[in-house]
């Protein structure tokens, strides 16, 4: 059997998720990453990406490549897709984890500059071909897909958790509050920005803040359409999330229990996408995890006759490698279409 080759990887932002993707990549034996745009010169690049990993001797500088025993990326200084020629890359894929790009038009000048998909790291601002998130639905990617979304850390997170229990309960509404780390986007100091409330520092308050997850639900999960509130607490840790959420159940007889056997089971049928812990975690101890969403079975309680309230963690390295899920699933579509 001819073995396959690596799927050729471009990145657009090579900030925190940009960089955990190189990492993950150069950990694998199907990834690699081929050229990488972003606004930072090549030197703090390179500097960020060591000062990250475990093992910062594996990378190196060699111009205006990062390299790694396993392959070379050419670090290219430009800051918007319309500027990025991917067609000289060869890439089968790019991954744009700015944050910033996320409407059709921006998307369009990746594919026009020779980018056979583009895939956001983010929810999208308007219509796109598909948003996959990894464990749910999977089976609706199509080879034709061109604009990809994978949802975000948080969406994904709620998304395996609702998908998990509505198999077993009918749930009539919910709320979802994210207690979430601060982003690159807020400021450290008090700072006039477009928002009230995100105009004041990160470093210092708890800030509540909107979350579009709501918006995009029913394109993962139809029977949610409208269902759940989402909104977020943005709070001064700089890694490791917390998922509050509260579901109103139809049948006023589940309790706490038979919510976090659910859980347990789809851990079970979910590894290394779901899991479910015993422990009286913190949001520190979830570091370093690659699951999308970590239940946490001491944080459940149930509210008077039909509500029941859920907690769960994760952190961004799980969206990270969820991405990369993504990317595989659209190489073998590739795969399988060219073996027909």
């Amino acid at each position: 059997m001819t073995q396959r080759k690596p799927i050729r990887v471009g990145i657009m932002g090579f900030g925190q998720t940009g960089r955990q993707i190189y990492q993950l990549a150069a950990a694998s034996d199907d990834v690699e990453v081929v050229a990488i745009a972003d606004i930072g010169k090549p030197e703090i690049l390179h500097y960020l990406l060591c000062s990250e990993g475990s093992d910062p001797a594996q990378h190196r500088l060699d111009g205006n490549f990062l390299a790694n025993d396993r392959f070379r990326a050419r670090l290219m200084e430009i800051d918007s897709p319309a500027e990025m020629p991917w067609d000289i890359f060869g890439v089968d894929i790019v991954i744009d984890s700015t944050g910033k790009y996320r409407n059709r038009n921006y998307m369009e000048d990746h594919l026009g500059n020779g980018a056979p998909r583009v895939l956001l790291r983010t929810l999208p601002t308007d219509h796109i071909d598909r948003i996959v998130i990894s464990g749910i639905n999977e089976a609706s990617a199509s080879v034709s897909d061109r604009m990809i979304s994978a949802g975000s850390a948080t969406t994904s997170a709620l998304a395996l958790l609702l998908d998990s229990l509505s198999g077993s309960f009918e749930i009539e509404c919910g709320s979802m509050t994210t207690v979430h780390a601060f982003t690159s986007d807020q400021a450290l100091q008090d700072y006039a920005g477009s928002d009230f409330r995100r105009s004041r520092s990160a470093a210092k308050n708890i800030i509540p803040n909107s979350h579009e997850a709501s918006l995009w639900l029913g394109k993962v999960l139809p029977q949610f359409e409208g269902k759940i509130l989402t909104s977020a607490l943005n709070v001064p840790v700089q890694e490791g999330c917390l998922l509050d959420v509260n579901l109103v159940m139809k049948d006023d007889s589940v309790d706490a229990e038979a919510i976090n056997n659910a859980m347990r089971a789809a851990a079970a049928a979910k590894p290394g996408i779901i899991g479910a812990v015993e422990d009286p975690i913190v949001s520190s101890d979830v570091i370093g995890s690659s699951l999308s969403l970590l239940y946490d079975t001491k944080g459940t309680i149930k509210a008077g006759h039909n509500t029941i309230k859920t907690l769960s963690w994760y952190e961004n390295l799980g969206h990270a490698a969820r991405l990369l899920d993504v990317v595989r699933l659209y190489s073998s579509l590739d795969a399988q279409k060219e073996a027909a």
